[in-house]
C-alpha cells in the first residue's frame, strides 16, 4: 500500500493530504466500505468522529451479514470466535393470532447449516471488529476526527475539511469522498434532501435489563418482536443475561419520553403483558454504557439521491427503514459493498463513473424498496382497530401522498420524474400493499405457533412474493461469499445492469452486453426494481 501524498497547505494552521478514497465513518457501512476498496489496491482514510470501542443500536444482524459480508471482509472466524447470541430467526407476538410464532432462517433456500444463524451482538464488540479488520488491511484510521465540510470544484466533491482530535483543522484531497456518518450526518445534506415515511415516523425508547426470561429452546437467542395496542416492543438477547429492550412507539409521544423516559418505559412495560412477564424478575442496568434509557426517532427515510460526482452515501447517511426486521446493519454493509464495487471500478477505469454509480444507486433502491414493502405488509397485518398507532399504519387507509412517498422513498427524484403511470396510481399501488399484507398473514395463520417447532409449515412465508423478494438479495450475498466466485444466481438485476465481478470487488458487463453508458441509465428504478 503506497504511502499518502503529501500536498502544499491550503490554508493558515491546515495540513494537506491526497487520498484516493476518504470514508467518514467507522461503523459497520464506513469500515466494510473501507476494507473492500483498500482490498482493491487503493489509498483509503478513514476518519471516525468517537473512539472504539462505543454504544450503538442496532444489536440484531440478519444471515447476509454474518455469511456473507464477514466472509467477504475476512472476519467470518473472529466472528465465530465473539461469543456473540446465535440467533435461528425471529419470534413475533403479532398479528390477529395471540400466540407467538417463529421466522427461521433456516426455511431459505441457501439458508441451511451453519448458515441459517445470525448472531444478536454488542455493537461496541461488533463494530470494534470491522473497524479494527479495517486497519489490517491497509486502511488508515484515524478516531476523534471530525468532519467539517466538503472541499468542491464546481458540482464535483474533491475532497474533504475536518478536524483531529486535538481541534487541528487538517484538508484532504480524494478522488472520491464516502458519506457513512450516520443518521445525523451534515455531509449529506449536499447530496440532496431526505424524505421521511410517515407510515413508519416513529420513536423508540431503549435501554438493558439484566435477568429477563428467555424464549423457550433452541429460540433462546431470537429476537422478540412484541406488538401492544400503543406500539411494538423489541426484547434482544444479547449474552444469557443481558438483554435490549425497547418500545417503538407514534412520534407524537417524543416529548413525553424526553422528559421522564423511566416513567414511560415503566408505563410501557406494564401495557404489554408478554414483556411484562419476561422482565419480571429483571432489572434494569443503570451504569456503565448500558447505564441510561435512550431515544431515537425519525428513523425511516431514504435520500432523494444516494450519490453526486466525487460523493457516496452509504448506511444510515443514506437510508433507514422501520427496525422490526433488524434490517439497519443489513442495508448498511450492503450499500458499503455496491458502494466499494462502484468505487474500484471506477478508480481502475473499467467502467465510467455514470453506469458505475447508477448500478450502486439502483440497487441499494432496490433493496431498500423490498425491505419497505415487506414492512408495509407486516404493518399492515396487525389487528388492533382501536389504536390509533396501528390505524395510522394501516395501507387500506393511506392517502394518496401517503402512496406517492413511497415512490419518492425507493425511487429518488427520477422515480416522480419519470411520470410513470402505474407508479402513480395510488389505487394500484393501495391494492399491491393490500395483497401483500394479506398473502403474509394467511402464510403465517398456516405456519402456527413457535412452540410447535414450525416444522415444514415455516415453508408457507417463504412462498409468499413479498418474503421471497426480501431474501433474493441476501441469499445471492451468501452463496458468492461462500462458493467463493460467481454463481448461477448471478445475473444482471436490471435490463441494462451489471454484475460482480470475478474478484467481487467491482462490477463487470455482460457478455455481449454494451461497455458505454445505456440509454436507461439515468432512469428510474420503477422501471426496474421493485415497484413496478
Amino acid at each position: 500500500m503506497t504511502t499518502p501524498e503529501r500536498a502544499s497547505g491550503t490554508g493558515a494552521g491546515t495540513s494537506a493530504e491526497s487520498f484516493d478514497v476518504v470514508v467518514v465513518g467507522g461503523g459497520p457501512g464506513g469500515s466494510t466500505t473501507a476494507a473492500l476498496v483498500a482490498m482493491a489496491g487503493h489509498r483509503v482514510l478513514l476518519l471516525e468522529k468517537e473512539s472504539f470501542p462505543r454504544h450503538q443500536i442496532g444489536e440484531s444482524l440478519l444471515p447476509a451479514t454474518i455469511h456473507g459480508i464477514c466472509r467477504f471482509l475476512g472476519v467470518h472466524e473472529e466472528m465465530e470466535k465473539a461469543g456473540f447470541m446465535p440467533k435461528r430467526g425471529g419470534t413475533f407476538r403479532w398479528g390477529s393470532n395471540p400466540e407467538p410464532w417463529n421466522f427461521l432462517f433456516a426455511y431459505s433456500p441457501l439458508m441451511s447449516g451453519p448458515a441459517s444463524t445470525a448472531y444478536q451482538v454488542e455493537r461496541m464488540k461488533f463494530d470494534k471488529i470491522l473497524l479494527d479488520n479495517a486497519r489490517r488491511l491497509g486502511v488508515d484510521v484515524r478516531e476523534q476526527c471530525t468532519a467539517v465540510a466538503t472541499l468542491t470544484e464546481g458540482e464535483r466533491v474533491t475532497g474533504l475539511r475536518w478536524t483531529d482530535r486535538d481541534g487541528h483543522p487538517h484538508e484532504t484531497s480524494a478522488r472520491y469522498v464516502v458519506d457513512a456518518s450516520g443518521s445525523n450526518s451534515r455531509l449529506a445534506r449536499a447530496v440532496g434532501k431526505r424524505n421521511y415515511s410517515d407510515f413508519f415516523r416513529n420513536v423508540a425508547l431503549y435501554g438493558y435489563y439484566e435477568g429477563g426470561k428467555r424464549l423457550p429452546g433452541p429460540d433462546a437467542g431470537n429476537i422478540l418482536c412484541c406488538a401492544w395496542d400503543d406500539g411494538w416492543f423489541w426484547y434482544i438477547p444479547l449474552t444469557d443475561t443481558l438483554t435490549s429492550v425497547g418500545a417503538v412507539v407514534n412520534r407524537s409521544q417524543a416529548g413525553v419520553l424526553s422528559r421522564d423516559p423511566e416513567a414511560a418505559m415503566d408505563r410501557f412495560i406494564e401495557r404489554a403483558p408478554m414483556i411484562k412477564d419476561y422482565l419480571a424478575d429483571a432489572r434494569r442496568v443503570t451504569e456503565g454504557p448500558y447505564g441510561e434509557l435512550r431515544v431515537r426517532k425519525d428513523y425511516s427515510y431514504a435520500m432523494e439521491r444516494f450519490w453526486q460526482p466525487g460523493m457516496v452515501l452509504v448506511g444510515d447517511a443514506a437510508c433507514f427503514v422501520d427496525p422490526v426486521f433488524s434490517t439497519g446493519v443489513h442495508l448498511a454493509t450492503y450499500g458499503g459493498l455496491l458502494a466499494a464495487r462502484s468505487l474500484n471500478s471506477a478508480l481502475a477505469g473499467d467502467l465510467d463513473e455514470e453506469r458505475a454509480f447508477g448500478e450502486f444507486e439502483r440497487r441499494y433502491r432496490r433493496e431498500y424498496g423490498v425491505f419497505y414493502e415487506f414492512l408495509l405488509a407486516f404493518y399492515d397485518m396487525q389487528h388492533n382497530e382501536d389504536s390509533y398507532f396501528w390505524q395510522a399504519r394501516k395501507v387500506s387507509r393511506a392517502e394518496a401522498t401517503d402512496l406517492r412517498a413511497f415512490v419518492e422513498l425507493v425511487g429518488g427524484v427520477s422515480a416522480v420524474n419519470s411520470g410513470e403511470s402505474a407508479l402513480l396510481d395510488t389505487e394500484v399501488l393501495r391494492e399491491r400493499f393490500g395483497s401483500s399484507s394479506k398473502d403474509l398473514a394467511d402464510a403465517v395463520d398456516r405456519t402456527g405457533p413457535a412452540q410447535t417447532e414450525s416444522g415444514e409449515r415455516m415453508s408457507e412465508l417463504f412462498g409468499t412474493q413479498v418474503v421471497t423478494d426480501v431474501m433474493q438479495g441476501m441469499n445471492e450475498i451468501q452463496a458468492r461469499a461462500s462458493l467463493g466466485g460467481a454463481t448461477s444466481l448471478e445475473r444482471p438485476l436490471f435490463p441494462d445492469g451489471l454484475v460482480t465481478s470475478p474478484d467481487g470487488l467491482g462490477w463487470a458487463v455482460p457478455p455481449g452486453a454494451a461497455t458505454g453508458r445505456s440509454e436507461h441509465e439515468g432512469e428510474s428504478l420503477a422501471q426496474g426494481g421493485p415497484v413496478v
